[in-house]
């Protein structure tokens, strides 16, 4: 009788988390996939209220040649943002990485303190500091440049990146780094061959940070970029959202909002194994 009530318990707390993960499910993938069939109906119907949220006379690109046909076109505005995101996301990881293991490893004046400034720089608006940089941009001659709009970017992201990468490090076990020395392991060799894939999770989930930042970006993609050649999906789909005498296309919209969703989904459905592991990388030493 006993065995009974215990299993019974365990079926109905068993059938209660599944019934909890099944409805969250639904309420997080619902607006991406209303998102994405709206996307698909023609620019008359997109007009109207969105229910149900699939076409009813059929599916249509106009949307998406409607996207195509604004300014330079999609795929110029999609080409910036890829240059900004992977530039942005490789100058992270190179700095961070570096960084973060001389903070972990190695022992330097100052080195609690510097790491103490660098980790206040997060708590700093970004909107505050935006017309100094805009300022230091102009006197460099990158304003209106994708270089300086990827200058600011790693400047953002290295805080959090670099504090990342410190724990990662943190919590590799001495004792691995010992055995490397007495194999004659040097710096280099040490960072390269023996620590970073001990840390590889880590350096995944900031390049993930990384290009899920630049990607998404809007405010300072919009006041540094004056030339409408070199505006990313964001600053284009602002544009694009305040259509002619201030109409507004939502049939075009959302299909922008799909393009924009498609790699951040690719990225993280393959990546979420190291993602989730890096951000528990120094929990647990």
């Amino acid at each position: 009788m006993a065995q009974a009530i215990s299993a019974r318990g365990k079926f109905a707390a068993r059938l209660a988390r599944h019934s909890t993960g099944i409805i969250a499910s639904v309420l997080f993938v619902a607006p991406i996939v209303w998102t994405a069939l709206s996307a698909f109906k023609p620019a008359a119907e997109a007009r109207l209220p969105p229910l149900p949220p699939w076409p009813t006379t059929g599916f249509s690109l106009e949307n998406y040649a409607t996207l195509n046909s604004f300014g330079d076109g999609l795929w110029a505005s999609a080409q910036n943002s890829i240059y900004v995101s992977v530039m942005t996301v490789l100058l992270s990881v190179i700095v961070s990485v570096l960084a973060g293991y001389g903070f972990s490893r190695f022992r330097f004046p100052f080195k609690d303190l510097f790491f103490v400034l660098i980790l206040s720089t997060i708590m700093i608006p970004f909107q505050s500091i935006l017309t100094p940089i805009f300022l230091v941009l102009t006197k460099l001659g990158l304003h209106n440049t994708l270089t300086g709009l990827v200058g600011v970017y790693v400047t953002l992201q290295l805080p959090f990146s670099i504090f990342m990468m410190r724990n990662a490090f943190d919590a590799v076990p001495r004792e691995i780094e010992e055995a490397a020395r007495m194999d004659g392991a040097g710096n280099a060799t040490m960072l390269l061959k023996v620590m970073l894939p001990l840390v590889w999770p880590g350096v995944v989930t900031i390049a993930l940070f990384a290009f899920l930042g630049a990607w998404n970006e809007f405010l300072a993609a919009l006041v540094l970029m004056t030339d409408q050649s070199k505006f990313t999906l964001p600053v284009m789909m602002t544009a694009l959202q305040s259509g002619r005498f201030g109409a507004i296309d939502w049939g075009a919209v959302q299909a922008g909002v799909t393009v924009m969703m498609v790699p951040c989904l690719i990225l993280f459905l393959a990546l979420q194994r190291f993602y989730i592991r890096g951000l528990m990388a120094g929990a647990v030493k």
